[in-house]
C-alpha cells in the first residue's frame, strides 16, 4: 500500500519518513520543486536527531515529487503542511486551504484524506472535498524529539464525521503499523484534543516556574522538590517539572490565542489563559533581571557571552525564543553568541564558531538553550577564556559548584 503526504515542511518530512520506516511505500508531494529535489538527494529541510539516518535507511520506499498526479493511486493521503503563525501567534490557514484545494481533484475515488496539520476547531467539517473520506488526526511531534514521537506515538486521536463507523481499511492498516491505541471521536473533539494536551502542558509549565521562583526567594531548591511530585500518582513520573523561561516555539502560544478567540466568540471564560500568558512573558525575562542585578547595573561597558539561540535544544527554530528577546534587550552592549544549529541576524550580535570563543573577553556568560554540548565545558575552561565572573545558567547545564569554587557568581532557575 502506498501512503501519500501533501506538504513537506517539518511535519510532512518527519512523518513521511517514519511511515516508510514502518514498511509502506510513500509518495511525498510538495509544490516546491527544489524541496522535492533536495529530499530525493537526502538533503533535509529540517534538523532532527536521527532523521538523516532514517531517511537513508528507507530511501528505496520514498518518492518525493511536485507532480500532484502522483497522489492519485495512494490509498491514504495525509495533508501534513505545518500551519504558520503571525507575530500575534494566530494561525494562518490560507496556505493549508490552498494545498487541500489543489490536491483534492487529483485523489482517486477510494482515497482517504487525512488532515494532520494543526487547525482550529471547526476547520475539518468546513472543508468541501466531494465524496472523499475525510478524517482529522492529531499530530503530537515535538521539536528535537520528532523522530521518536513519529515512530513510537502514545496514541492516535482521530476526528471522524461519524465516530461509530469503522475506519477505512487502508487508513486503519496504516495506523495499526504503529502499535498504539486509536481513539475515534467527532471532528471538533479531536481538534480540541490537541489544544487540550497543550493546555495541560502550559499549566504545568506555569505552575513549575511560579514555584521555582519562590524557591529562589526563600532558599528552597526546586530540584529537591520535583522528585517528591513525580512520586505522587496524581501528578506522575512524566510530569513537566523542569523550570524554564516561559513558553516558546509558537505551537503552545498558538493554542492559547486560538482558545482566547473562540472564548470571545462563544462567551466563555478563559481568564486563566491570560494569566498563563502573563506568567510566560514574565518568566522569559528571568535572565535579564539577574543580568541587570549582577552585571548591567554595576559595569559601564559589559561584554555578554550568550550560549544558545534556539528556543529549545535539538532544533534550529528560534520562534519566540527567549534568547532573541534577550538579545533585543541587550542592543546597546557588545554580545558574542554561539548556537550549534540556530542562526539569528540581530544587530550588534557576533555569532562565534565555538562556545568558548564566545566567552573571549566576556563580563558574563548566559546559557539560554540547554544544549547537551554545553555540559561538556568545565569551569576551568570558562575561566581561562572569560575575565568576568558571572554565569547565569537557567537550566543548570554547567557544574555550578565547580564554578563557585573557581570564584564565579552562579545563578540557575529554582535554586541557588
Amino acid at each position: 500500500m502506498t501512503i501519500g503526504f501533501a506538504g513537506l515542511s517539518h511535519l510532512g518530512t518527519v512523518t513521511s519518513i517514519a511511515t516508510a520506516a514502518k514498511g509502506f511505500d510513500v509518495v511525498g508531494f510538495d509544490p516546491d520543486a527544489q524541496r522535492c529535489a533536495d529530499l530525493t538527494n537526502q538533503k533535509l529541510p529540517v534538523s532532527e536527531p536521527q532523521l538523516s539516518e532514517l531517511l537513508m535507511a528507507n530511501r528505496s520506499r520514498l518518492r518525493f515529487t511536485q507532480d500532484v498526479g502522483a497522489l492519485t493511486k495512494c490509498r491514504v493521503v495525509v495533508v501534513s503542511l505545518d500551519v504558520p503563525t503571525d507575530a500575534s501567534n494566530r494561525s494562518d490557514l490560507t496556505p493549508l486551504r490552498k494545498l487541500i484545494d489543489h490536491i483534492v481533484p487529483a485523489l482517486g475515488p477510494e482515497t482517504t484524506l487525512v488532515i494532520l496539520s494543526q487547525v482550529t476547531p471547526g476547520f475539518t467539517r468546513s472543508l468541501k472535498v466531494g465524496g472523499v473520506n475525510l478524517y482529522y488526526q492529531v499530530e503530537t511531534l515535538i521539536f528535537g524529539r520528532a523522530v521518536e514521537r513519529a515512530l513510537q506515538p502514545e496514541r492516535f486521536i482521530v476526528g471522524c464525521a461519524n465516530p461509530s463507523t469503522p475506519l477505512p481499511a487502508a487508513y486503519a492498516e496504516w495506523l495499526r503499523a504503529f502499535g498504539c491505541p486509536v481513539l475515534p471521536m467527532r471532528y471538533e473533539s479531536a481538534e480540541l484534543a490537541k489544544i487540550s494536551i497543550n493546555f495541560f502542558l502550559v499549566s504545568s509549565v506555569a505552575t513549575t516556574n511560579t514555584l521555582a521562583e519562590l524557591c529562589e526567594a526563600i532558599g528552597a531548591d526546586w530540584s529537591e522538590i520535583a522528585p517528591a511530585l513525580r512520586l505522587d500518582k496524581r501528578i506522575g513520573p512524566h510530569a513537566y517539572l523542569g523550570p524554564g523561561l516561559g513558553i516558546a516555539g509558537g505551537n503552545l502560544e498558538r493554542d492559547l490565542i486560538t482558545v482566547q478567540i473562540l472564548a470571545e466568540q462563544h462567551g466563555t471564560d478563559v481568564g486563566i489563559v491570560s494569566a498563563w500568558l502573563t506568567n510566560s512573558w514574565y518568566r522569559r525575562d528571568w535572565v535579564l533581571r539577574w543580568l541587570h542585578e549582577a552585571v548591567l547595573s554595576k559595569t559601564d561597558r559589559p561584554v555578554i557571552a550568550v550560549w544558545g539561540l534556539a528556543y529549545k535544544q535539538d532544533t534550529a527554530s528560534t520562534k519566540n525564543s527567549p534568547a532573541l528577546a534577550l538579545l533585543e534587550s541587550l542592543g546597546q552592549f557588545p554580545v558574542y553568541a554561539y548556537d550549534p544549529q540556530a542562526k539569528a541576524a540581530v544587530t550588534g550580535v557576533t555569532q562565534c564558531p565555538t562556545a568558548l570563543d564566545a566567552c573571549e573577553g566576556a563580563t558574563a556568560l548566559v546559557v539560554m538553550t540547554p544544549w547537551r554540548e554545553f555540559s561538556s565545558y568545565s569551569a576551568a575552561q570558562i575561566r581561562e577564556r572569560m575575565p568576568g565572573r558571572v554565569v547565569i545558567d537557567p537550566f543548570g547545564m554547567l557544574d555550578g559548584r565547580a564554578l563557585i569554587t573557581e570564584g564565579f557568581s552562579y545563578y540557575r532557575l529554582g535554586g541557588q
